[in-house]
């Protein structure tokens, strides 16, 4: 799964009409963590290292993705699911959903990224609480320690119910509606303002500014549009 995880991520970089990603598991639930007999195959340091490695390369692409992503939790998203939904931009969970760091209790702290992106969504408080409590966060606790972006509402049977996926998908297009160059430029600079020092971000910012200054898309607006609205 790793590896079929990274291949997507590698199709996505290549994918340049693009605007928004819905990341989310399969039978309702987004990712129960890591097969325990799978782990304790690779569970020397070495291997374990070389997990780490590749797992921390393949979420920072696709956290750097020019791309709105959104993770959508239904079920469970545990350990090293948990840090999957880090690498998206936001987190809308489902009723019923749980995001846990469980890494303390199989003795270990997270090793993709997630602590590190998970201080920078949450604060260090709430991400010290988060993993050295392991707590389960439910989408209350979600939106109020700022994990979750959003709630969905419960899934109905009646007909013409949203479901998740349908939600998700509404809910990301108030952020990727307009132009492809113009979604992947905010993205960009807003990507270059967490990643990088003030100088870096502030030189980044003017340089995508100049491919969007004249094109296209600003030009139909000039030509459209008298005043804001």
């Amino acid at each position: 799964m790793m590896v079929d995880l990274e291949e997507k991520v590698s199709q996505l970089e290549n994918w340049t009409e693009g605007k928004g990603l819905v990341v989310r598991g399969a039978a309702e639930t987004f990712c129960s963590g890591s097969d325990l007999n799978a782990v304790r195959a690779i569970s020397n340091p070495q291997d374990g290292m070389k997990m780490c490695m590749f797992m921390q390369d393949a979420l920072t692409r696709m956290l750097r993705l020019p791309l709105v992503s959104v993770a959508l939790v239904e079920g469970r998203a545990l350990g090293g699911g948990a840090e999957l939904t880090t690498a998206c931009d936001f987190r809308l969970m489902a009723p019923g959903s749980v995001i846990q760091f469980v890494h303390k209790h199989m003795g270990l702290v997270p090793g993709w990224g997630g602590a590190a992106r998970l201080v920078r969504i949450v604060g260090s408080q709430n991400a010290l609480k988060l993993l050295g409590g392991a707590m389960k966060v439910d989408p209350e606790r979600g939106l109020d320690v700022g994990l979750a972006d959003g709630v969905l509402e419960a899934d109905g049977d009646a007909p013409g119910a949203s479901t998740p996926l349908q939600q998700a998908e509404d809910w990301l297009c108030r952020y990727t509606e307009g132009p492809v160059p113009v979604i992947q430029a905010v993205k960009k600079v807003v990507l270059a303002g967490r990643e990088l020092p003030l100088m870096e971000a502030l030189r980044t910012e003017k340089e995508v500014f100049g491919t969007v200054w004249g094109a296209l898309a600003n030009l139909q607006a000039l030509a459209s549009k008298s005043k804001h609205k």
